[in-house]
């Protein structure tokens, strides 16, 4: 009688675990035939009543802090934290930029042999094969966004992962009106577009100017300071962005990664919010 009960046990755990899908996001009915039986549905009949389902959540032991935004995980992911930038730490083939190790100090001191929630976007991975997520403490406290609060970050935009886009961006105009963190730094000053060349192109840049022409290629459309220097509007996010031409004209500063084409730059930005009318 034991055994048999045990059994009937297991084929209803079974059941539950095959149906978790739809519990998560359905109400979920349990009855009792005559027989003494019980029976699981997404509908039920005029005895049946609905069970009270709490998947609750899955919390990750933090191993290693890498860098201010990059994480290693006990089970061996690494997670990349999604919507930010934080400056680089040295490493191989690498070299230390100004607030890298500000930042990765601060999140060792939040995170490292510690549980967080991973809280995912529309993309699950980079090219690198990292998890992407935004990361949350045990205490609901929202890593990405606190780097940002703190200027130890900055916006990282990339289409289309935009879940907290815009907590991220006010929270970096307040870090910079308050001059927190890297906006205070003399290495994040805005740049002239005619000052930038060969030694000074490297790493997240501030680029302004007032942009004269569109110039569009097969594949870039651009923004042009100059015949020499450009900003890049990624060919996939085109579609976010107003008509280019109505930046002609106007005072801008472009935020992003340059990239060298010969004696030419292009700043690479993939969202209107990359470029803020001056």
């Amino acid at each position: 009688m034991v055994i048999g009960k045990m059994v009937k046990c297991a084929k209803h755990c079974l059941w539950l675990l095959a149906f978790l899908p739809v519990m998560l996001s359905a109400d979920v009915y349990q009855w009792t035939d005559r027989q003494g039986r019980h029976h699981y549905a997404d509908h039920g009949d005029a005895n049946a009543k609905v069970l009270s389902i709490n998947p609750g959540s899955t919390y990750y032991w933090v191993e290693k802090v890498f860098d201010g935004d990059t994480i290693l995980l006990s089970n061996g992911r690494k997670v990349r934290l999604l919507g930010i930038n934080t400056p680089e730490v040295a490493g191989r083939n690498k070299s230390a930029e100004a607030g890298g190790e500000q930042a990765k100090d601060w999140l060792k001191s939040k995170l490292e042999h510690r549980k967080v929630l991973l809280q995912g976007d529309v993309e699950k991975q980079d090219k690198y094969q990292r998890t992407l997520a935004y990361v949350f403490t045990e205490d609901k406290e929202h890593i990405n966004l606190e780097l940002v609060k703190r200027g130890l970050a900055t916006v990282n935009i990339y289409p289309p992962n935009l879940k907290y886009l815009e907590p991220l961006l006010t929270a970096q105009r307040s870090a910079e009106q308050a001059k927190l963190g890297i906006w205070a730094d003399p290495a994040y000053a805005t740049l002239t577009f005619d000052r930038l060349d060969g030694s000074n192109y490297q790493g997240w840049k501030r680029i302004n100017g007032r942009i004269r022409a569109v110039k569009k290629t097969a594949k870039h459309s651009y923004l042009q300071f100059s015949d020499k220097v450009s900003v890049s509007v990624e060919p996939l996010s085109s579609a976010l962005f107003p008509p280019l031409e109505t930046y002609v004209g106007k005072e801008v500063e472009a935020r992003g990664w340059v990239k060298r084409s010969k004696e030419s730059f292009a700043v690479q930005v993939r969202h209107p919010a990359d470029i803020l009318l001056r």
